[in-house]
Formats: C-alpha cells, structure tokens, sequence
C-alpha cells in the first residue's frame, strides 16, 4: 500500500498525531461555511492531512505546538572524570598525581589520584568542566566521576562528583564540596542544581531516594550518606567562599561564572565576586563575564 492510498488508520503514530493536530485547527478555524459542512476545501485539507501528515501546515504554524506536545526529556548525563589537566598549581609546587610531583598543562588519567599539601590547583576535565582543589585535598579520577576522598574542591560546569557515599549529578552549575577525615560530606549549591544520590558499594542505593539541592543550599552527608542537615546558604556564606582559597589568587576564569554572577547579583545582594589578579578575559579580548564593575 503506498502513502497516498493510506488510510488514516493506518497511519504511523506521528503522522498520525500530525493528522489530528491538523484537523483540530481546521475545525477551529472561524469559516462559517466549514463549520457547518464538510465542503470541498474542507474535505480536501483533510486528505492531505491524512496522507501527508499535515508536515507544511505545521512547519507553516511553527514547531513549537508539536515540541510542546512531547515528554520532557531527561537532562544528559554529565560527562565522567576519565582525565584532567593541570591548569594551574599555587603556593608552591606541593600538587602530586600519583605521589608524584606533577607541573602545569600534565594530563591525569583515571584511575590516578591528584593530591595536594600546601598547595592548591585548577583542573580542567576533559568535558571543559573545571576543578579547584584546595590545600591538603585528595580525589581519584573515575569513569562515573571524581571521588573526593578529603579536602575540598569547587567545581564550575557539567562535572558530576562523589564521595564514598554520594554521588552528585550536575548540569552546568557552580558547587563547592568538601569531605572530612572521617567521610562526612558537606555540598555548598552556589548556583544551579545538584542531584545527590546515596551510594551502597559504589552503585545507587535502591533503598534510598535521591535529594535535590538548589542553589543557595548546603547539604551535609554523615560518612553512611545520610542527609543531617539542608541548610540556606546566607550571605556571609558567599563571602567567605568567594574571598576563599578556592577563589583567592587563580587567574583562569572559570567556565560557569557569568552564570554565577548573574545569580548573585539577582538573589544574592550586597555579594560581588573578586576580580581575577591581572584583569583575565575571554579569547578575543573581550571582558571575563562577572568581572565587569558593577555601576548600581
């Protein structure tokens, strides 16, 4: 049976759910003489609606109506922590991938750790996702994720990271992380949405249900993985983070910090973000987002 002597029926789900789309708006259509018969033109629209699809007259009327109408599709699953580059190391030299002292623009690959003791780092992983690990911190580098083991770590952009207990899905988001010697954990939303799913030997725990952290929270795990405490994030809180070792003396830009900027100045008043040493800008010569004085 070829197209044209197809019966409406017969008709493959989307063409079929473009035929109804297109015969509903024909019976909508304020024409006196089509709502009270099916005249030629009518009858006429109606078969090219069931043959064709009706494809032109919604591409005519714009795609939004048929992209509405389909389910929410699942946000991608950040890229996994197989490699990193070193992009900076201050305070000295004291950054190691596996024990050994390591040097700017060095890769890292999975399964290796980087560590630091005085010193602290800017990483950049391989989905452009970048990582700020501050003095006496540990992570190891995985094929879900980065597992911070101690120390703390802020991370600007779609990089998912875990502790023994957690796993923290991101997309395109500002987040700071910080676990304990003794494997309490403490996530810090600083702009965008944080997934938190507990772990049970490494794998989602089927017995526990995920929790979502906004920006402006802080969450805090025991080493089991269990939540204590959702907490607000106050002003005073930005500051110390902000004027921090995470942000203190890097002169790269990070990949999300327009984006966090632009949620401080709306949601987080009397904040501003410090400027980078040096004035940093974008290739091109254009200005760092964020960094543009503020004139109000």
């Amino acid at each position: 049976m070829t197209s044209r002597s197809m019966a409406c029926h017969d008709l493959p789900i989307p063409d079929l759910a473009f035929r109804n789309l297109a015969l509903a708006l024909l019976r909508r259509r304020p024409r006196p003489s089509a709502a009270r018969s099916h005249g030629p033109a009518v009858q006429s629209a109606r078969r090219s609606a069931c043959r064709y699809g009706a494809i032109p007259l919604t591409l005519a009327l714009g795609s939004a109506a048929w992209i509405g109408a389909q389910p929410a599709q699942a946000a991608p699953a950040p890229a996994p922590a197989t490699s990193a580059v070193v992009q900076e190391i201050l305070d000295g030299k004291e950054l190691y991938i596996d024990q050994q002292q390591a040097r700017v623009k060095q890769r890292a690959a999975a399964p290796q750790a980087i560590s630091t003791r005085n010193s602290r780092g800017q990483l950049q992983f391989q989905n452009g996702a970048v990582g700020r690990i501050n003095r006496l911190s540990r992570l190891q580098l995985g094929a879900a994720c980065f597992q911070l083991d101690r120390g703390q770590i802020l991370v600007s952009g779609p990089q998912a990271g875990c502790t023994r207990s957690a796993r923290m899905s991101v997309r395109g988001t500002n987040y700071v992380l910080e676990v304990d010697e003794q494997g309490a954990a403490e996530l810090s939303v600083l702009e965008g949405t944080v997934e938190v799913t507990p772990l049970q030997d490494g794998e989602p725990d089927p017995q526990a249900s995920p929790v979502t952290v906004a920006a402006g929270q802080r969450l805090q795990l025991s080493p089991e993985g269990v939540v204590i405490t959702l907490l607000q994030l106050a002003a005073g809180d930005y500051t110390s983070i902000l004027n921090g070792p995470l942000f203190e003396g890097f002169r790269l830009p990070l990949p999300a910090m327009g984006a966090l900027d632009t949620y401080i100045r709306a949601n987080v008043p009397g904040v501003r973000i410090p400027s980078v040493p040096g004035g940093s800008r974008l290739p091109g010569g254009y200005p760092l987002p964020g960094f543009i004085p503020r004139l109000f």
